[in-house]
């Protein structure tokens, strides 16, 4: 346990709930600040399952700070620094390349879900965090002076602070909103696939994609966008296809996929699409429904012990290409709250510094989390609702917006010189509320 850089002990307890990005990264990180962690997950196997995920350079750089993680993956990421885009019909438009943003902002990650989150599931094992699987937990509650949650075998487990990070249908967002809400159909879908390349290496009209290494492409046509990118090498290939829906999600939202149902959607397509579809296994293929949510009025209960991160927050849409790495903002700014409200070898008023930690990461994260949000709908609406007359008179307008305020952001850093103004102005009664956008603004 002594090999990782860690602060001294805070004396802060944290139990975090869900095994996912979120949850992992708050998990390192708190560990790094020197606060106990206690993280829950109800499966009782975390399985390298998945597809193409992709993380900023606001949060790649996070993986650089946890000990050999990032050597594991660069052996296993995307290495192409450029994008083609096509219409629909297999015309090439544009070519969009992050060769530049790469030096000016560092690398971004993209690569395979499932192995990502085994790197960083085997770092935080490895750092001695307590990581429990086949703990579902059923319910939250929280005093004053403490919060809890209770699983479904009736064992309960109590901290200074409760995270919830296990996604959209998170117990905790009873407890944080007052009342229980359901998630809603977003009106599109994404099928997605991953699957190794050998039968595109021998075909024809796909070989090019696969046999000089990654590539990534993308095809854009009305109402539809299909992406696909070859990885590692070109051994793998990973395509995911977002199109209009109107399917339930009453019950659950992952589905397996149906090779008809997407060759209907693609119908009069580029054949170097359809050939991707058609060389998907049957058991690589997912139909994903998007879900929507209103705008949470907090992320934080009554109490300030109970929080809200990632996907339970705010979930965001693929075109966003920020979910992740939001996910991952909210566990590092949260482990540096949490590290200044206990001050020196855990302070003598940590109960309610923790609220005061509490509180101040909601102002800090909540207007950046909402405005990163807008942009998928932007891009979604961008690709989808193209004109196409437009469209070859700048091509460049199909590009992706690659901006400084997202990308080029530390939010560790950002949390150490805002920490105590925000504070400052919470307790002077002077900070703004969350719906008004309380915090730093990170575009200036």
């Amino acid at each position: 346990m002594t090999d990782f850089p860690r602060l001294p002990p805070s004396g802060v307890k944290v139990i975090i709930v869900g095994a996912g990005f979120a949850g992992l990264t708050v998990a390192i990180e708190c560990d790094r600040k020197g606060h106990s962690v206690l993280l829950l997950d109800k499966s009782p196997e975390l399985s390298p399952l998945g597809d193409i995920i992709s993380f900023g350079q606001n949060s790649s750089r996070f993986f650089k700070k946890w000990p050999g993680v990032w050597e594991q993956l660069d052996l296993i990421i995307h290495k192409s620094e450029e994008v083609h885009f096509f219409d629909w019909k297999g015309k090439y438009v544009t070519t969009q390349s992050f060769a530049e943003e790469h030096k000016a902002w560092g690398p971004r990650i993209n690569g395979h879900r499932g192995q990502i989150h085994q790197i960083l599931l085997r770092h935080a094992k490895a750092r001695g965090i307590d990581v429990r699987l086949g703990h579902n937990v059923v319910d939250y509650f929280e005093t004053d002076e403490a919060a809890s949650v209770r699983t479904d075998d009736n064992q309960t487990f109590t901290a200074d602070v409760v995270l919830a990070a296990e996604g959209v249908r998170s117990k905790g967002r009873k407890l944080v909103l007052g009342f229980e809400d359901k998630p809603q159909p977003s009106g599109y879908a994404v099928f997605r696939a991953w699957y190794p390349s050998d039968t595109l290496l021998k075909n024809p009209v796909t070989k090019h994609l696969v046999d000089s290494g990654d590539s990534h492409n993308a095809w854009i046509g009305p109402d539809v966008h299909f992406l696909a990118a070859a990885i590692g090498d070109g051994k793998e290939m990973s395509w995911v296809c977002t199109h209009k829906d109107d399917g339930d999600i009453e019950e659950s939202w992952q589905f397996p996929g149906n090779h008809e149902d997407v060759t209907r959607i693609l119908e009069g397509w580029d054949p170097i699409v359809t050939e991707l579809v058609k060389a998907t296994p049957p058991d690589r293929l997912y139909d994903y429904k998007l879900v929507f949510r209103d705008p949470l009025p907090t992320f934080t209960s009554p109490k300030a012990r109970t929080v809200l991160i990632g996907d339970a927050a705010h979930p965001f849409l693929p075109t966003s290409i920020q979910g992740a790495s939001q996910a991952m903002e909210d566990g590092v700014v949260m482990a540096v709250c949490l590290e200044k409200a206990a001050g020196p070898a855990g302070g003598d008023d940590k109960k309610r510094n923790v609220q005061d930690a509490v509180r101040v990461w909601q102002a800090i994260r909540y207007k950046r989390v909402h405005e990163i949000q807008k942009t998928g709908v932007q891009t979604r609406e961008q690709w989808h609702k193209a004109d196409w007359d437009a469209i070859w008179a700048d091509p460049k307008s199909l590009h992706l917006a690659r901006e400084a305020w997202i990308l080029d952001f530390d939010a560790e850093d950002d949390a150490y010189k805002s920490y105590d103004r925000i504070l400052g102005e919470i307790r002077s009664g002077s900070g703004a509320t969350p719906a008004a956008g309380a915090g730093s603004d990170s575009r200036a």
